[in-house]
């Protein structure tokens, strides 16, 4: 690629002090807020497009924690239109292998990356939307659920319970992985992370061979779950560190150790410096940065939960997003990753 490339990033990384005017000074990426249409991120790529500069996005706006690109926003077709530049598809094959989102470490393993198809303005000048999307979804797609070449090392099930919250014996878990093996706290069944990405088990029901399997349960398992008996009960409690995000500045700590309720309809947080109220119908968004930070955005403030290496932000997503389609009634199924 001629000349510099501007990133798309999440705007978490605008806020961390000299590291992001360092970031900015050396790559210049464009800020944008993750989960929400940001009206002013398209503008700076308009104008950077305009100018002649070349522009990486990552359409899913998420590593996949399943192993296989999952859901790409529709609006990505629309916003290359407009941009009218080359649409340069790139593609990662065992990324996910080598160094899956849930994980601290990379393992021993091949992967690349190239440069699946490349199409030019006056080629999709004359499809639709929806044909210029599917072209876009198809050459980006990846599907790592499957058995093509080991990746090895000691502790490659290490902090799988990022991704898993759902026992498939006792519903609703707790996980803790350590080596290779990940374990359920509630009901103590065990299950073999291998380096072909595969599962083992030494009991003959456990139903899943691949993290994508599990997944795809997990979420299903959430679609059906009536979140009504707990709007009073609680689903989980744990601690984290609790921030508040000044955008494109700082962020401010609020309690190093603050006490954390996820319920069916809320989040309510206690600590020694405050308590807060995040109902589900006044939060515009909830969402998971990097592996498992989790991000609320309440009354126009920007709050961020950073709990231990075995944090599982994702439930949160998905009872926010649970919450959200049984409100709208339209039986949606999309959990926000």
């Amino acid at each position: 690629f001629k000349g510099p490339i501007y990133y798309l990033a999440t705007e978490d990384i605008f806020s961390n002090g000299w590291v992001s005017s360092l970031i900015k000074y050396l790559i210049a990426p464009i800020p944008i807020k993750k989960q929400t249409t940001d009206v002013k991120a398209i503008l700076n790529c308009l104008k950077i497009a305009k100018e002649g500069g070349t522009i990486a996005i990552a359409p899913e706006g998420n590593r996949t924690y399943s192993g296989r690109t999952e859901y790409m926003s529709p609006t990505i077709a629309p916003l290359a239109r407009k941009l009218n530049m080359p649409i340069v598809l790139y593609r990662i094959e065992g990324g996910y292998g080598a160094e899956p989102r849930w994980s601290n470490i990379v393992r021993k393993g091949k992967m690349r990356a190239y440069v699946s198809r490349v199409i030019q303005p006056e080629e999709y000048a004359n499809l639709s939307d929806s044909e210029l999307f599917d072209i876009i979804r198809e050459g980006l797609y990846v599907n790592e659920a499957v058995v093509d070449t080991e990746y090895t090392h000691k502790k490659c099930a290490e902090y799988l319970e990022r991704a898993i919250y759902v026992c498939p014996h006792c519903g609703l878990s707790t996980f803790e992985s350590h080596n290779d093996i990940l374990e359920c706290k509630n009901c103590h069944a065990k299950v073999q992370y291998l380096s072909t990405k595969e599962f083992k088990s030494e009991d003959s029901s456990f139903p899943f061979r691949f993290v994508a399997d599990w997944y795809d349960y997990q979420v299903d398992y959430i679609n059906e779950l009536d979140l009504l008996p707990y709007y009073e009960q609680p689903m989980y409690r744990e601690t984290a560190m609790i921030s508040e995000v000044i955008p494109y500045k700082k962020k401010q700590k609020i309690s190093k150790e603050a006490h954390i309720e996820l319920y069916g309809n809320k989040i309510l947080v206690t600590s020694a410096n405050g308590d807060f109220h995040f109902s589900f119908d006044e939060a515009t968004a909830v969402t998971v940065l990097g592996r498992n930070k989790l991000n609320i955005y309440h009354d126009d403030h920007i709050y961020q939960f950073k709990g231990s290496k075995r944090f599982n932000a994702l439930k949160y997503v998905h009872i926010y997003h649970r919450y959200q389609n049984i409100k709208g009634g339209n039986n949606g199924k999309f959990l926000g990753l």
